[in-house]
């Protein structure tokens, strides 16, 4: 799927620049601190770290990030990555210019906040599995769902706004943020799970291998031993997506592969998939991708 791009937040004033690598317009609340970040001159291995845990996000240019033992990767606008506490980032700069200047906010958040949230879920919420809400490090860097890129936007609005009621309206944000984050690392990270032991991870590899059927939400239901409302209402609240979107989702990714094969053709596809109306294939593709599988199809072979 494709990833949602954060909105621009204004560049610095030239008055207002105190270095061209990594200049920070802080503002800080009661359990977090909102960091902007701008950088207009080339520059490598920059280090970077914060005490708390830390959501990062890109907005404009370029940045390839070094984390500890991990390999090298290039970040850009759309993308997100999480840092635990106290953990050293390198940063490269290889495109930034006063033309072309590279911004980023960083998000560090109180552990407190963090542990509060969790202990919530796992109290009231608990996953249908013996598995707990946990962030998880090992899916640190992800594309930005729609969902989390408006809870960024809203975090940068109520930080900049400077209103009375900033800290408790953060607050609030916060805690759907590191929901929706935990569920975009479930979703990401439930196709390594033993389906054996978990009922969500043996429907999602149903779901992946019978991508040409139309499934019913009723059979999924059975497969993993719950009713229907049960079934829907933990798919939705541990994946954060209900599940007649993961199929769609599934289907449309899958539909992107195909329609790269040369003679393919736009109405096959669709029938291939399960769709029995190639005008709703388009829809759907259009509403996920953000273009036409016709467009999708003509950039992969005149790119």
């Amino acid at each position: 799927m494709r990833q949602h791009k954060l909105n621009l937040v204004a560049l610095s004033k030239d008055a207002n620049l105190h270095t061209l690598v990594e200049n920070r317009t802080a503002y800080t609340l009661e359990r977090c601190e909102l960091s902007v970040f701008e950088t207009y001159a080339e520059s490598y291995k920059v280090p970077l770290t914060f005490n708390d845990f830390v959501i990062t996000s890109m907005l404009r240019g370029k940045k390839v990030m070094h984390l500890s033992d991990k390999k090298e990767f290039d970040y850009l606008p759309g993308e997100t990555v999480i840092v635990p506490p106290a953990h050293t980032m390198k940063i490269d700069f290889p495109e930034a210019s006063v033309e072309n200047p590279a911004q980023c906010i960083a998000l560090a958040i109180d552990n407190d906040q963090i542990k509060q949230t969790i202990n919530y879920l796992n109290e009231y919420f608990p996953k249908a599995t013996a598995d707990q809400w946990a962030l998880n490090y090992d899916q640190y860097h992800f594309y930005n769902n729609e969902e989390i890129a408006y809870l960024i936007n809203k975090i940068i609005r109520i930080c900049a706004e400077g209103t009375k009621e900033k800290d408790v309206l953060a607050d609030l944000t916060l805690k759907e943020l590191l929901v929706r984050i935990m569920q975009t690392q479930n979703l990401k990270s439930i196709g390594t799970t033993d389906s054996g032991h978990n009922p969500l991870a043996y429907v999602i590899g149903y779901i992946k291998a019978n991508l040409n059927e139309k499934i019913n939400i009723n059979n999924l239901s059975s497969k993993a031993c719950m009713s229907k409302a049960t079934f829907y209402r933990l798919f939705k609240r541990e994946l954060g997506i209900s599940p007649n979107d993961f199929i769609l989702t599934e289907k449309i990714n899958l539909a992107k592969q195909m329609l790269t094969k040369p003679g393919s053709k736009i109405a096959a596809v669709s029938y291939e998939l399960g769709f029995s109306d190639a005008n709703y294939f388009i829809r759907v593709f259009k509403k996920l991708e953000g273009i036409t599988p016709g467009s999708y199809q003509h950039k992969s072979f005149y790119p």
